[in-house]
């Protein structure tokens, strides 16, 4: 025990703990201040923190929801734009879509699903077409549908591929014909828009031009309506409907805007016979100012009794009767 007291005592004269080592600085980085307390969202393991993280899942899951839905699918669904696949949910919705040739990727089918009619139908016709039966837990398909009623069904619709609208002037040129093409300025009802399709592919169109937005687009409703004409006529998208009937009129073609208060009426329409756009409107606000003053001429259908306005798909359909009618005179 002596010798190691005068160990200590030879190394650090005067201490009885024997030699401490210096600091040499070391700890001047503990002495400093760390800056303000971090909120506590930004703290490890606070609730704050906890509760943030849980609301961005939220919202991330609600955005992956509306995109596998798309716009206001409703329960009905529709065929989707904009490179994005659709649904249509519910036992009626999707009986009704396979059976109006709707075209589909695949049918998701709830496990233990309880059958009856509807249900038979849709197998019946997914198997018919070809069409793929996936086998999928109710909990899935309530993320697939955003928690609505989809009654054990699920149909996938592929995106639409829309035309540009040169590719109209394009199909017309390829078939020797003086183009005949109808715009909808504003129509925001998808059977509208597949009732035109119908009527545009029966009395000889070349295309339906539809605007990107705010406008109805080619979803399984108007896939539906059409009965199967939007198989065989092509449907183009305008980013600007202004520009592009501007750009039609340079290509030779009339631009004719349908009005209720037109200048003239379609019965004294001749050049319906010639390359020509036919444009209508919404039924409750009827053609845009711009769009409107684009025209080369406004024309009226004449009515009698208390209707003052038809809806799109009726005014185009009358005015491609006439538009055939005197093309067939040639």
């Amino acid at each position: 025990m002596a010798g190691n007291s005068q160990r200590r005592n030879r190394r650090n004269p005067g201490s009885k703990k024997g030699a401490s080592v210096g600091t040499g600085g070391h700890s001047r980085r503990a002495l400093e201040g760390k800056g303000p307390t971090p909120p506590g969202e930004a703290r490890k393991g606070h609730p704050k923190q906890r509760a943030a993280n849980a609301a961005l899942k939220r919202e991330r899951d609600a955005k992956a929801r509306a995109g596998m839905r798309r716009a206001g699918a409703g329960g009905r669904g529709g065929r989707g734009g904009a490179g994005s696949a659709e649904l249509v949910f519910g036992r009626n919705s999707v009986v009704e879509a396979l059976q109006g040739d709707v075209p589909a990727n695949a049918l998701y089918v709830q496990q233990f699903i309880d059958t009856d009619d509807r249900v038979r139908d849709a197998f019946q016709a997914a198997n018919d077409r070809g069409i793929p039966l996936m086998e999928a837990p109710r909990p899935q398909l309530d993320q697939m549908t955003g928690g609505m009623n989809h009654q054990g069904l699920v149909l996938q619709v592929p995106p639409y591929e829309y035309a540009h609208p040169e590719d109209l002037l394009a199909d017309a040129a390829d078939a020797g014909q003086d183009a005949l093409i109808i715009a909808l300025d504003g129509v925001t009802d998808s059977r509208n828009l597949g009732a035109v399709v119908r009527s545009a592919a029966a009395f000889g169109a070349h295309g339906v031009v539809i605007p990107e937005r705010r406008a109805a687009g080619m979803t399984a409703g108007a896939w539906k309506t059409s009965s199967g004409a939007a198989a065989r006529l092509p449907v183009a998208r305008a980013t600007n409907m202004t520009r592009t009937l501007e750009a039609y009129q340079k290509a030779g073609l009339m631009v004719v805007g349908l009005a209720a208060d037109g200048e003239a009426e379609l019965g004294d329409l001749e050049l319906l016979t010639g390359p020509v756009v036919i444009v209508a409107g919404s039924e409750g606000k009827g053609l845009s100012r711009l769009v409107s003053e684009t025209c080369d001429m406004r024309v009226r259908i004449p009515m009698s009794g208390l209707t003052e306005s038809l809806n799109a798909g009726v005014a185009a359909g009358i005015v491609l009767y006439e538009a055939a009618r005197l093309r067939a005179k040639r």
